[in-house]
Formats: structure tokens, sequence, C-alpha cells
């Protein structure tokens, strides 16, 4: 039975961490690309948004490149950690921040850019610096599209299977989310154990949509 809810657990962690991240993420850069004007940001905005489009074995790909031994970002982890990401649930992490973020991104900074300029000015005219008119003025504003992007961002984490297969690996206990736990369940013809997961799974999106139904 530990068996069988591990997978579960590992994925509902992965998940809610990755979660955290993109939500300070998404929000600060949404926010920052919805009130700035600079040159090059469609290129910087098309590049965030590449995680929607791509295969998630080329972004696993690109990742083992980073993270590998002779990646930068490997050798950055070497030094401040001692030793590489890969194959770890940092690496399952990681994955799942990449492909969830521009879901989070694309919904705050909708969000944003329908709130009416003419109430935050207003707010600022009234000695509100910026923090306080995002807090009590643009984030209510924007609670559902913030709602929306969180469901759909945790949603796209949980489900995450190719880009955390290659990067993370597919190690019970470790590194086994519930999606590459099925995949090794069927490919055994373990179907009663491939069915408890599969379940599982369509439990918790189904309370998560049935949430983000009740909060539009």
């Amino acid at each position: 039975m530990t068996a069988f809810f591990q997978p579960i657990k590992l994925s509902l962690i992965v998940s809610l961490i990755a979660l955290l991240i993109v939500i300070v993420l998404g929000m600060t850069i949404a926010w920052l690309m919805a009130k700035k004007n600079f040159r090059g940001k469609v290129w910087i905005e098309t590049f965030l948004l590449l995680p929607i489009v791509l295969p998630p074995t080329v972004i696993g790909f690109l990742l083992i490149m980073l993270f590998g031994q002779n990646g930068f970002l490997g050798k950055v982890s070497q030094l401040f950690f001692g030793q590489s990401l890969i194959f770890t649930i940092w690496a399952a992490v990681i994955a799942a921040v990449i492909v969830a973020f521009p879901l989070m991104y694309q919904s705050v900074k909708t969000g944003i850019s329908f709130v009416d300029r003419h109430v935050e000015d207003a707010a600022r005219v009234d000695g509100a610096n910026e923090w306080k008119v995002f807090s009590f003025i643009t984030l209510p504003l924007i609670k559902k599209s913030l709602v929306s992007g969180v469901v759909l961002s945790f949603a796209r984490a949980l489900g995450e299977f190719g880009a955390t297969l290659m990067f993370a690996g597919n190690i019970p206990g470790r590194t086994q989310t519930v999606p590459m736990a099925i995949y090794v369940a069927f490919e055994s013809n373990k179907m009663a154990l491939a069915w408890g997961w599969v379940l599982s799974i369509i439990v918790v999106s189904f309370v998560m949509l049935l949430f983000l139904r009740n909060s539009a």
C-alpha cells in the first residue's frame, strides 16, 4: 500500500513546490511585461511562452544539456550543492516549473491587461506606492485570472511526463511521479495498479476544475 501512495505523494510534492515557484515568477514577470515597454519585448515574451509548443522531450533534452556535467548550470549546481541535480526530485521540480510557467504567466498577464489603469493612477495620486497599488488594487481585480493560472499550472505540473522522464528519470521512491508510474504499470500489464493511479489523478484533476468553476 505504501508503494501505491508513494508516486501520488511525490507528484503532489513536486507539483506544489513547482506551483509556488511559478506563482512568484509568473506574477512578477507578467507584471513587468504588462507594465513596461522596451526593445526586444516580443522576443522575450515569445521565449517565455516557448514551452507551450515545444515537445516535452525537447525540453528534457535542453535541461540535460544545461544541467549535465559539462553544462553551465550543471557546473553551478556542482559548486553550490556538490552534486548534479539530474535524476533528483529537484530535476522533477525544475521540469514542472518550466512547463507550467507559461500558463501562469499568460493568465496573470491577461488579467493585468484588463485592469483599468485610471484606477491604479488614482491610487498613486492618493499617495499609494507601487506595492500598495498592486496589493490592494491590481491583485483583487485579477483574482479570477490568478486562480485560473494556479489551477492550470498545478494541473500541468501534475501531469508532466516527457521532460521529467528524461531529466529526472523514473526512480521509484525518488523521482517516479504518477504519470510515470501509470506508464510502467501499463507496460508491465499491472492493470489494477495502473487504474488505481489513473483514478487518483482523475479525482485530483476533477477537484481542481470544480474549484475553478466555483471561483469563476
